[in-house]
This record gives C-alpha cells, sequence and structure tokens, in this order.
C-alpha cells in the first residue's frame, strides 16, 4: 500500500514579496503540485521564518564584488572549490578564497546557506 496522497499536493506559501511570487511563477506548472491560498487545507507549508524582510532588503555592509557574484551562482549549481576554479580559470586557492569571503559577506554558516541567503536578497535567481 502506498502513502502518496491521490491528487495533487496542496503547496501553501507563507512568504512575503517577489521572492513569493517567483515561487508561485516557478511551481505553478509543477504536475503534482497545487498552490493553495492562506486559509486553504495545505499538505505542505513554506514559510521564511527566521527572515524578516527588513533583513533580506536591507543592503549588505559589503557588497559582493562581480567575481563574488559568478562565485556564488556558480555554489548554486552545485560546484566544487576545484570545479570552481576550473569554469572560472583561477587557482583553487583562489576560489576558495573566493567562496570564504562569500560566506562571509552573506553571513552565512556554509555553502549551502550562502546560496540561499543570496537567492533571497536576489543576488542570484534560482
Amino acid at each position: 500500500m502506498s502513502d502518496a496522497p491521490a491528487g495533487p499536493i496542496a503547496l501553501a506559501l507563507r512568504i512575503e514579496g517577489a521572492l513569493a511570487d517567483r515561487l508561485t511563477a516557478l511551481l505553478a506548472g509543477v504536475a503534482g503540485i497545487r498552490i493553495v491560498t492562506d486559509g486553504d487545507a495545505a499538505d505542505v507549508v513554506v514559510s521564511a521564518a527566521g527572515a524578516d524582510a527588513e533583513t533580506l532588503t536591507q543592503p549588505l555592509s559589503q557588497p559582493l564584488t562581480a567575481r563574488e557574484r559568478e562565485v556564488v551562482a556558480l555554489l548554486a549549481e552545485g560546484l566544487s572549490n576545484k570545479e570552481i576554479a576550473l569554469r572560472l580559470g583561477i587557482a583553487p586557492d583562489t576560489a576558495k578564497f573566493h567562496v570564504a569571503r562569500v560566506i562571509d559577506k552573506l553571513d552565512a554558516t556554509g555553502r549551502t546557506d550562502a546560496v540561499a541567503h543570496a537567492a533571497r536578497r536576489g543576488v542570484i535567481h534560482l
């Protein structure tokens, strides 16, 4: 016996602003997912708990350089430091330095968190 739902998964987005609009647009055409409005029953709820809109709209204290924006986009693709270095034509140690700076500037806890922070701030678009 399968636990899979008979119909599409009802998904509620508890996110404000442009990110909610982008997610809704992306998920609208996905088979097996139905976006529900606030208050309707949902199988899954996605929220931006811990990420308030004021924090996400404030500029970074140290903006990312053009190279750092390239690096965070490559991080979003799941590339390792060595792969980033090859793609950008730089030394692996230089790629490692850029990744560390991106993580620091975005006040992230690691590579994945840096990508999430960059996406929420509109630095990259997933």
